[in-house]
């Protein structure tokens, strides 16, 4: 008879809780199938795909792989990519601030309204806001021919870029810094009001330390957003080389071209930007959770004193 021997599996066997069995763990045979096929789910669809990304950039060598990403062309969709990021994150992470004080602090009329508001973008496709701006902004628009004739250019230049990209990524720093600063509590802003602080003091003491570490974290998503971006930017940029591509512009034109090592190139320095992000994500999310575990449980014994 053919038998499978789970013995080398014991550690995924449930661990007790105060010396207490767990009552709904399931079978080790089927913690193993289910983490077996969790596992190649993401090395189809995670592992390899970035493998394949990293061994077409380099098929033809480091050197072919130096060139492609030292092309002009290339560096200017870097370039591009790189001001759009360093623009669009400060101003997503002060409207974030300011969003999640006024949604987690004060009740007001339009709180409910407030919140949908935030999260149209997620709703809208992001092909869908490009095309909003090209109408409102474009040279056929009223507001776009004013524009124009006093000089200024949006669309199909670096100012529509970053304003479509500014709309796709806004919510990202409000929902993530809204429930974080919900979790938080004001009793501690509360007594510095009570001492005597004002408003500027007591936020930039109190509650910005409190949570720093989800600020940070959402500035990483905000920031892999926004260099990732490319449904709205694609609308809004002209497509024009060298003066209007991004990356992942850059990327689809010149594998349309053909040019695969030039396409593979640019991508991997996308997917080591999406690497990198992952790790930083965890780390501040780690640091994140600790703190506000700390802060319930300093919470708890002061009630419990």
């Amino acid at each position: 008879m053919f038998r499978i021997d789970f013995g080398h599996f014991r550690w995924l066997m449930p661990r007790p809780v105060d010396g207490r069995r767990l009552a709904t763990g399931e079978s080790l045979a089927v913690r193993v199938i289910l983490i077996a096929i969790a596992l190649l789910f993401l090395g189809l669809f995670l592992l390899l795909p970035v493998a394949a990304v990293f061994y077409q950039a380099l098929r033809k060598g480091l050197a072919a792989y130096l060139v492609a990403i030292s092309q002009p062309d290339a560096w200017s969709a870097i370039r591009l990519t790189l001001l759009t990021a360093a623009i669009v994150v400060p101003f997503n992470l002060a409207f974030g601030l300011a969003a999640a004080w006024a949604i987690a602090r004060f009740e007001f009329i339009g709180k409910n309204i407030l919140i949908t508001l935030i999260d149209l973008p997620f709703a809208v496709s992001p092909v869908i806001a490009g095309m909003l701006f090209v109408l409102l902004l474009g040279a056929n628009s009223p507001l776009g021919a004013f524009l124009a004739a006093h000089g200024i250019k949006i669309v199909f230049a670096t100012p529509g870029i970053v304003l479509a990209t500014l709309f796709v990524t806004f919510p990202i720093t409000a929902r993530e810094l809204i429930p974080i600063m919900t979790a938080a509590g004001s009793d501690e802003e509360e007594a510095a009001m009570v001492l005597g602080a004002n408003g500027l003091k007591m936020f930039f003491r109190i509650t910005l330390p409190n949570i720093k570490w989800g600020t940070l974290y959402s500035a990483v998503l905000c920031n892999a957003r926004a260099m990732g971006e490319f449904g709205a930017v694609s609308v809004v940029s002209g497509h024009i080389r060298g003066l209007s591509d991004t990356m992942p512009l850059y990327v689809e034109l010149v594998y349309n071209d053909y040019n695969f090592v030039a396409a593979f190139a640019v991508a991997s320095l996308l997917t080591l930007l999406a690497l990198i992000t992952l790790l930083l994500k965890y780390c501040l999310l780690s640091r994140s959770t600790t703190s506000l575990s700390e802060k319930s449980s300093e919470t708890v014994e002061r009630i419990a004193a």
